[in-house]
């Protein structure tokens, strides 16, 4: 249930949400703003922009990723803000708040508007009224944090993701929907959620991890039927309590190097206050380990079949939702399969190999798992 407060405590699942955001601009920022124009950040419920015991909320946590980043300097992409909230004195305070900082970024910023409405009626209708113009969004972020599971129906998210170089980053609330759904004024939000009604089929199952299974492969099939221009990548990973899973994060993006960056915002959320992420896909390796076994066994599976592959395409691939291990991971899993006389490596033509190295242009050929 949403707070019937303008502020109120931040909890610690918040926390994890808000540690991969920072993480993830970081990353996003300069490379989105190394072109010209306008990039956009839209946060479809966005707060009063602080909470209870002082935190930041998104939309500062988005001001400041501006304000601080070491590169802003070369940014040449102006940001323009858009955070939406429903709550009247919620976006009253955030003006407020965010007052002084809308001012220290004023020279790297487009507009900041706060808009008092709904993330559906509001995104979706603008999504919706360019796309009947004829004209793209520009670049964008969109987070959609939602208390609950109303307000974000997949029509909407479908209408972001059509625009060419627009990505969203959704929280799904696990425990509500798998507490709630069978009461009677739920099922037309999760029709509404997930865009269509076979959410039905894996919550009727007895066992919870065949019902989270089920059901978050299903949200990925629909966000991933979003568009059919470019397929669309996305990262799946959740949040636990414990031994208890709290919620499910997305990235939905048309961008290789989005999708990426994101695996390596997740993979730096160290455990907190009891909490951890883990892949939405059972079986991986746990995050923070650095072994990458379950990484050699993916490659040897998807390149084992005696042929040689340039390493550039063995980047491309790690980069998508092909696996939830991002190009950081890509070296040591090679040189672990190299070591274990599963690889063979051919340089570049003209060039020797530097030790143990596998530089784009080199080629690899790996060796099926017996």
């Amino acid at each position: 249930m949403p707070p019937k407060t303008t502020l109120w405590k931040m909890d610690a699942h918040t926390k994890g949400k808000h540690l991969v955001l920072r993480n993830y601009l970081n990353a996003w920022l300069p490379i989105m703003a190394s072109r010209d124009g306008t990039i956009l950040f839209i946060d479809g419920f966005a707060g009063p922009g602080k909470y209870e015991g002082g935190e930041d909320g998104s939309p500062v946590i988005a001001m400041k990723a501006v304000r601080d980043h070491h590169a802003k300097d070369r940014f040449r992409a102006k940001v323009a803000f858009l955070f939406v909230d429903n709550d009247k004195d919620r976006t009253a305070h955030l003006e407020q708040h965010i007052a002084t900082l809308e001012k220290e970024i004023k020279e790297r910023t487009h507009s900041v508007d706060i808009i008092t409405g709904s993330f559906d009626a509001t995104v979706g209708g603008i999504a919706q009224s360019l796309t009947a113009a004829g004209k793209s969004l520009a670049p964008a972020f969109v987070m959609v944090d939602p208390f609950g599971v109303s307000d974000t129906p997949m029509v909407v998210i479908s209408d972001i993701l059509r625009h060419p170089m627009s990505e969203v980053y959704i929280s799904v609330m696990w425990e509500h929907i798998d507490r709630f759904h069978k009461t009677k004024e739920f099922p037309p939000h999760l029709d509404a959620l997930f865009g269509t009604t076979e959410w039905r089929t894996p919550l009727a199952l007895s066992d919870w991890s065949d019902r989270k299974r089920g059901l978050f492969a299903l949200y990925k099939k629909q966000l991933k039927a979003c568009a059919t221009d470019v397929p669309i990548h996305v990262v799946h990973f959740e949040l636990y309590e414990g031994g208890n899973l709290v919620y499910a994060i997305f990235h939905a993006t048309k961008s290789n190097v989005g999708c990426d960056r994101m695996k390596a915002a997740i993979w730096k959320v160290a455990p907190f206050d009891g909490m951890a992420f883990r892949p939405g896909e059972e079986g991986l390796v746990s995050l923070f380990e650095k072994d990458t076994t379950q990484l050699e066994g993916q490659l040897r599976a998807t390149f084992g079949d005696a042929a040689w592959h340039d390493v550039d395409e063995l980047e491309r691939w790690i980069m998508t939702d092909a696996t939830v291990y991002h190009k950081s991971h890509l070296r040591t899993a090679l040189k672990a399969i190299e070591d274990g006389k599963h690889l063979e490596h051919r340089p570049e033509a003209g060039k020797k190999r530097r030790g143990k190295t596998f530089p784009c242009g080199s080629e690899v050929k790996i060796a099926a798992v017996a």
